[in-house]
């Protein structure tokens, strides 16, 4: 582990990973009883969040009723590329339904363009939703589409705008998680703001990299064959 603050999620937990992992399921196929079924793995073994589409944050809300596994809904998913409008309307449905946490992907093609002002605004935006619900906001920046210097810049303008954490990746995308992009990313940031790692994390080795490396919460569809030492193949979130 690393000395970067951890969430207070990990104490509950059985495996020391468990309590900063995100239990994700955002594939287009999934169904209720898949949604039920994350929930369940939730609980069992005390993952900090279950990450869903907002369709499913109500359910989820209900589900995890009574427990300390939080609701996180994905906001202008994969792509970032909704307008600050539609993203402040998801960020604040997905509230009303019962999350507490928002992974919003951030304008992409408008910070490879140089439009920063315009970035910062819609994080801030966004912000002022979860704000108002008492909600944490993880900016997703997608690395692997964007260089050093671009990476550098949305980190800043992540913190300019009050988001709690940035994250690496959708895992719809080219590529995931790195252990330089997240080193990157937790020395811009600062020794405070949140870093999640995300996209292709699917082993208990590869996860305390990324710890290492300064993140303080992952996200992963693989979290139980991670927590329990299972092997699980390439490919997906």
């Amino acid at each position: 582990m690393n000395a970067y603050p951890q969430p207070k999620e990990l104490t509950r937990a059985a495996h020391p990973l468990a309590g900063v992992i995100d239990h994700t399921l955002l594939r287009a196929e999934a169904t209720l009883a898949d949604i039920d079924r994350l929930c369940a793995e939730a609980r069992t073994h005390g993952f900090a969040s279950v990450c869903v589409n907002g369709v499913w944050v109500r359910r989820c809300a209900e589900q995890l009723a009574g427990t300390p596994v939080a609701v996180c809904a994905v906001v202008g998913f994969p792509l970032g590329a909704s307008a600050p409008e539609v993203k402040t309307f998801e960020a604040r449905r997905a509230l009303a339904d019962g999350a507490r946490e928002i992974d919003m992907v951030i304008a992409i093609g408008a910070l490879i363009g140089g439009h920063d002002a315009f970035v910062e605004a819609e994080i801030a935006a966004v912000r002022g939703v979860c704000c108002a619900g008492s909600a944490r906001l993880k900016v997703i920046l997608e690395t692997c589409l964007l260089d050093d210097a671009q990476k550098v810049r949305a980190c800043r303008l992540a913190v300019s705008a009050g988001a709690d954490f940035v994250k690496t990746s959708t895992g719809f995308s080219s590529g995931g998680a790195t252990v330089e992009d997240v080193a990157l990313m937790r020395a811009t940031s600062g020794p405070t703001m949140g870093v999640k790692a995300a996209g292709g994390v699917r082993t208990a080795s590869g996860a305390y990299a990324l710890l290492a490396a300064g993140a303080n919460r992952l996200g992963a569809s693989a979290s139980v064959a991670i927590v329990s030492g299972e092997h699980t193949p390439d490919g997906g979130y």
